[in-house]
């Protein structure tokens, strides 16, 4: 069946609505559908958390009996497997549609286009790749842990004009405005964890939580601490959910840690003895991490910068300058050749309050 203009204006409508929960499906991917019959939005709905129904359930419950020889419009392929939940792809066969229109196949390898097919063989109509890259965009950590096996890596940065995020002393709040910090928990909240350094912890002692957008949920932390310096009483030790990522064996300081309530994950080391950050991703990526958000110092940001983890730079510019002797955003080598420099591709400039926010991605 031909597409037609109706056609991505509804499944425009359908990732509105997954939108909705930007916030709280994680592990899930965030989906959202709608069911229309003579060109009629009839039912809606989407997936709201890991183990209550899907969009699709929610949306054929809303349609009821009009959805009988109807359209779905469905951000996502129909799963056709039993997870936490049973199949969608059986509810909207026994509700007899006549046609369901995907955005995205389903990334993960292991079921892509079995939904479809089964539609298919049950004589339903179904065409993919509707709003196929906005799609991908709204799960986008969740289409990297299914394809890459890690997840998405998100990187904040608040600097300088001269691009500096701290004095040489280590002075940095605040460079920005209240208005970028409280946009910034807008992706704290869409992450499943937030990561950095032991020595971000020391220096500014931070909650790293979710306070300025309402959440239901809050975000892992995840501590990259090579020695196992962190004191029991920091402020991001509050309300659990605090991993940290050592290679030391101090069986005393761990239990210290674990008896405030942190997980202890022994990484594999480096040449260098340092965690190795790509293989955490890994372990992470297991863990059903689908974004990690990293709010970091130099040195963690330009670690992960070499390892080629960063995925998008989410970086807030201040008007002001530090001058030379202050610190910048990654800790990476002297390049003394243009053609070694790490190329971006800006994908969207906007002013917060009086600072401005970038979101860029590397070439690769």
């Amino acid at each position: 069946m031909s597409l037609t203009a109706e056609d991505y204006g509804f499944m425009a409508q359908a990732l509105r609505i997954a939108e909705r929960g930007l916030y709280t499906t994680s592990p899930n991917p965030r989906v959202g559908c709608i069911i229309v019959r003579d060109g009629k939005v009839v039912g809606k709905g989407y997936h709201q958390r890991a183990g209550e129904p899907h969009a699709e359930i929610y949306a054929l419950k809303e349609a009821g009996a009009l959805a009988q020889g109807a359209t779905a419009y469905v951000s996502l392929e129909p799963c056709n497997h039993h997870g936490r939940t049973p199949p969608c792809v059986a509810a909207l066969i026994n509700a007899n549609v006549a046609r369901v229109v995907a955005a995205l196949q389903d990334p993960n390898p292991l079921v892509s286009g079995q939904g479809l097919q089964a539609l298919q063989d049950a004589s339903i109509a179904t065409d993919v790749g509707v709003l196929e890259a906005e799609a991908r965009e709204i799960n986008v950590g969740f289409v990297s842990r299914m394809t890459r096996g890690r997840p998405w890596v998100r990187t904040k940065i608040a600097a300088s004009l001269d691009g500096k995020t701290a004095l040489n002393n280590g002075a940095s709040q605040w460079i920005t405005g209240s208005e970028a910090r409280r946009d910034g928990h807008h992706f704290r909240a869409r992450s499943c964890a937030i990561l950095t350094g032991i020595g971000t912890v020391l220096a500014d002692n931070p909650q790293l939580n979710v306070r300025e957008v309402e959440s239901s949920r809050q975000p892992l932390r995840v501590i990259i601490d090579n020695n196992l310096d962190l004191n029991p009483s920091a402020k991001i030790m509050r309300g659990g959910g605090v991993i940290v990522v050592t290679v030391q064996n101090d069986p005393d300081r761990a239990r210290q840690l674990e008896a405030g309530g942190a997980e202890i994950i022994m990484a594999k080391k480096t040449k260098a003895g340092r965690v190795d950050l790509e293989l955490l991703m890994q372990e992470l990526g297991r863990r059903e991490i689908n974004e990690v958000h990293v709010e970091a110092g130099t040195k963690l940001n330009g670690a992960l910068l070499q390892a080629n983890l960063i995925d998008e730079l989410v970086l807030y510019v201040a008007p002001s300058l530090f001058g030379s002797a202050a610190r910048g955003m990654f800790d990476i080598p002297e390049l003394t050749a243009l053609k070694d420099r790490r190329e971006l591709k800006i994908n969207d400039v906007r002013a917060v309050g009086k600072d401005f926010r970038i979101i860029a991605r590397f070439i690769s």
